[in-house]
């Protein structure tokens, strides 16, 4: 399986971003699917996750501000940002892993079966 993603940029704080990873190669209709971002500060940290069902799971640092979305017709998966932070830079990595009932919010690559190259969100001013 391959996962890309693209939407990142250079933004100032309290602006929008919208990520979005295109998946190809396997099921994404039965993987949970989640943002994984790596920060200068804090390193690994999981941000958000939906399942297969759509639930959907948020980092307690970006609920409110971020909205995570999938559309399974298109295979594609979806971060809406807003009122974007200073903390909020880093790469932010697509990471899939088949479905096994419960989302598994994890760091770390190892724990998924796909994972993407990752893309730069910088916040500045």
């Amino acid at each position: 399986g391959h996962v890309a993603e693209s939407g990142g940029g250079l933004v100032q704080p309290g602006s929008s971003l919208r990520l979005s990873c295109a998946a190809s190669g396997f099921e994404f209709e039965k993987y949970d699917m989640n943002w994984v971002r790596q920060t200068p500060g804090k390193g690994s940290e999981w941000v958000s996750g939906i399942d297969r069902r759509s639930e959907t799971y948020y980092t307690a640092s970006v609920k409110g501000r971020f909205t995570i979305s999938r559309d399974n017709a298109k295979n594609e998966l979806y971060l809406e940002m807003h009122n974007l932070k200073f903390d909020d830079t880093g790469v932010y990595h697509c990471a899939g892993r088949r479905s096994i009932g419960t989302l598994v919010a994890d760091t770390r690559q190892s724990m998924y079966h796909v994972w993407g190259q990752g893309t730069q969100v910088t916040v500045s001013s």
